[in-house]
């Protein structure tokens, strides 16, 4: 009953609209076969052999696929066959590559929930799996998360509830066990390589340790335990040495505000022999001093010649450097006006395989250097995305990518000549990747002058002379980049396929790379004054909607915006600042009060006690300005949001309705921020198209309303 309440909601809406009220245009591609294709993720390699494993999101179906040498011929060794919002991540192989290791299910909130898009009136839980690879039932082996595979292949380290916990990956008669119990929070669980001690990091609040288990003594060392926060273990290849980062605390340090500098961060190495840890490294003050990450699974790797391979700011930009893990001077591995995303080391232990943008500043390709220096090689080029770079021996690199018609799929790099899909059988006939358009690349002036690079979706077949309906769309994030192609995050993959979706109904669609996103180095993603300390992305708003009012091809009458999470703060931003400029907007899970949102991610955070933050925060929102917004909007939401908390649809929807301002509401009982269920994708975006052609396919006085005002 709970699940046909909610799938009836877009039916609610679109029942109030009278048949002759629209004009349906013909549309060479429904929203069922843009959102069709199999979206994957999580490759990882196996420990010991020349094979790959991920995950596949094929419509709400998650499984789990596998590709081995010498044919990479990709399978499926799961068969989860419903759209039923459960995850599948944390995926291991065994050192044997006969089973796969995982978890399914997702984090719970601060309520400890799990979520349950269904609104299963079941229980639903988060728990380890194994399943063999060549295929049959898979089997159960824990509630928690976060599994490690021991050296041997024979247990499983993992998390529960903050605590470490082993089980056995054969069945036995024990179960999971407690391995060791600390205070705090344990996480980021680091075998060493002869399987003897775990290194792990406990979060105490304000600080964290770096922390070894000693399997045979059963004893706990820190390592050289401070009032900072340490993290990112890392082994030394012979087990004699830990790596590690310690990041200087600095109180009062609040998200969606600027912060281009602050106390340096610093690497440290552990004597595990001898128990002395010394300081090998430490950033210049000034850019670069505030840590910054790449995508990886530890944020330091300890290649061959023992150089710790490591990400840094210095010059303004993410690059990888290296240094001597006895100290010294780093050296840049990667120079250039880019930036190194996601990284990870050749089974050979000498060289670094990256993703970046170099040359190529809306777009990501592959890379290869080596750990001691000298020119990076470019593995990959072309108007196509390469990411999630997985090398698996023999000189093989699988990775994932994509294009400006074809959407993410699994490679192998077999040589440097020859590259084939891995899973090509997986792409569904119905897929129009015919009718897509290639966005084009464009640059335009924020209201402030600020360059603005975007994405130019235009309508196929435009005819000369005629005025289209314009609108412009906001990723979230807001450390994110749209790009010139299907998008490497599940979220993102989504929202391309729309914005290819209202091109094909005739609309121009520009998307916005604004100031606090990445790609384009640090001062832009730091940008002064952006978010909650001035909401500076504004400008950039307006530029865009600037632009698409000076392009002949666009009605000045018929312009919208859309966005989810960080774009649906920008959309709000928009429309209540600016509905002489916006027609209509769709606002997806957006933030309307930052002193709301940043309590969510700083629960300790307290306006009344920082009055001029407070203030400033709510000025650069959109319910400050709300006595200005006149445009109608659609608002979404899921009511198990983690990120965006529910509660800033439900004040916004209270301060429309007094402004006497028109709105439409489509919401998702039980669904999280990034929507677990396909068929809520699918009615999010149906509700979004069929607004859109009521608000900006019509003359202003034959505009049609919804059933929700």
């Amino acid at each position: 009953m709970l699940n046909s309440i909610r799938l009836s909601a877009p039916l609610a809406i679109l029942a109030a609209i009278p048949a002759a009220a629209v004009t349906q245009a013909q549309e060479p591609f429904s929203l069922e076969q843009v959102l069709s294709a199999p979206f994957p993720s999580g490759l990882v390699p196996a420990p010991r052999a020349d094979a790959v494993a991920w995950v596949q999101n094929d419509r709400g179906r998650r499984n789990i696929w596998i590709a081995r040498a010498p044919a990479y011929e990709g399978r499926q060794i799961t068969v989860y066959d419903a759209d039923d919002g459960q995850e599948i991540s944390n995926l291991q192989l065994t050192p044997d590559t006969r089973s796969v290791v995982y978890v399914r299910g997702g984090a719970p909130n601060r309520q400890g929930e799990i979520p349950n898009p269904e609104s299963d009136a079941q229980a639903v839980e988060r728990a380890i799996w194994v399943a063999p690879v060549t295929g049959g039932e898979p089997r159960r082996l824990a509630e928690g998360s976060a599994p490690l595979i021991s050296r041997d292949g024979e247990h499983v380290a993992f998390l529960r509830r903050g605590q470490v916990w082993s089980v056995a990956i054969e069945s036995d008669s024990i179960g999971a066990v407690p391995l060791f119990q600390v205070r705090g929070s344990a996480g980021s669980l680091r075998w060493s390589p002869d399987g003897r001690r775990l290194a792990f990091v406990s979060s105490r609040s304000d600080h964290s340790f770096v922390g070894v288990f000693d399997v045979d003594t059963e004893e706990i060392t820190y390592l050289d335990p401070s009032v900072d926060r340490d993290g990112n273990p890392v082994w030394s290849p012979d087990g004699a040495f830990i790596a590690y980062i310690r990041i200087p605390r600095e109180s009062g340090v609040l998200p969606f505000m600027a912060r281009r500098q602050g106390e340096p961060w610093s690497i440290r190495v552990f004597d595990v022999a001898t128990g002395v840890g010394r300081t090998i490294w430490t950033a210049d003050r000034g850019p670069g001093s505030v840590f910054r990450g790449v995508v990886a699974r530890n944020q330091l790797v300890w290649a061959a010649g023992d150089r710790i391979v490591f990400p840094w700011e210095k010059d303004g930009w993410t690059h990888l450097y290296a240094v001597d893990a006895r100290g010294g001077r780093a050296t840049l591995l990667t120079p250039g006006a880019f930036e190194v995303e996601d990284v990870a080391l050749a089974p050979e232990g000498d060289r670094i395989v990256y993703s970046s943008n170099q040359d190529d500043i809306d777009r990501r390709h592959l890379w290869s250097v080596s750990a001691t220096g000298g020119p990076p090689e470019r593995l990959t080029a072309g108007v196509g995305n390469e990411w999630s770079p997985t090398p698996i021996g023999n000189g093989a690199i699988a990775h994932f990518g994509s294009g400006a018609r074809q959407p993410a799929h699994a490679v192998i790099r077999v040589s440097r000549t020859e590259s084939r899909s891995l899973a090509g059988s997986s792409m569904p006939a119905m897929f129009p990747i015919d009718h897509l358009v290639s966005p084009e690349p464009v640059i335009f002036s924020a209201a402030d002058g600020v360059p603005i690079h975007g994405q130019l979706f235009l309508p196929p077949a435009m005819r000369r002379g005629e005025r289209y309906p314009a609108v412009l769309f906001f990723h979230g994030g807001s450390r994110r980049q749209m790009l010139l192609g299907w998008h490497y995050r599940g979220y993102y993959h989504n929202s391309y396929a729309l914005n290819q979706y209202l091109a094909s109904r005739g609309y121009i669609v520009l998307s916005v790379n604004y100031r606090s996103g990445i790609g384009y180095g640090m001062e832009f993603r730091e940008a002064l004054n952006y978010g909650a300390r001035g909401a500076s992305e504004f400008n950039d708003v307006l530029g865009g909607g600037l632009y698409l009012r000076s392009r002949p091809d666009v009605d000045p009458s018929r312009i919208g915006l859309w966005g989810g999470s960080y774009g649906g703060y920008l959309t709000a931003l928009g429309l209540s600042r600016a509905s002489d400029l916006f027609a209509a907007g769709v606002d997806v899970h957006g933030v309307h009060d930052w002193n709301v949102v940043i309590r969510n991610f700083r629960p300790g955070y307290d306006p009344g006690a920082r009055a001029q933050v407070a203030r400033l925060a709510f000025e650069s929102s959109p319910m400050a300005s709300i006595d200005t917004w006149r445009s109608p909007v659609l608002l979404i939401h899921g009511d198990d949001d983690r990120n965006v908390p529910f509660s800033e649809t439900v004040d916004l929807v209270e301060a429309l309705r007094k402004q006497g301002v028109e709105f439409e509401q489509l919401v998702f009982p039980d669904e999280v921020h990034g929507f677990l269920l396909h068929r809520n994708w699918l009615a999010a975006y149906r509700a979004t198209a069929d607004f859109f052609d009521r608000k900006l396919k019509q003359p202003p006085n034959e505009r049609v309303s919804g059933s929700e005002q």
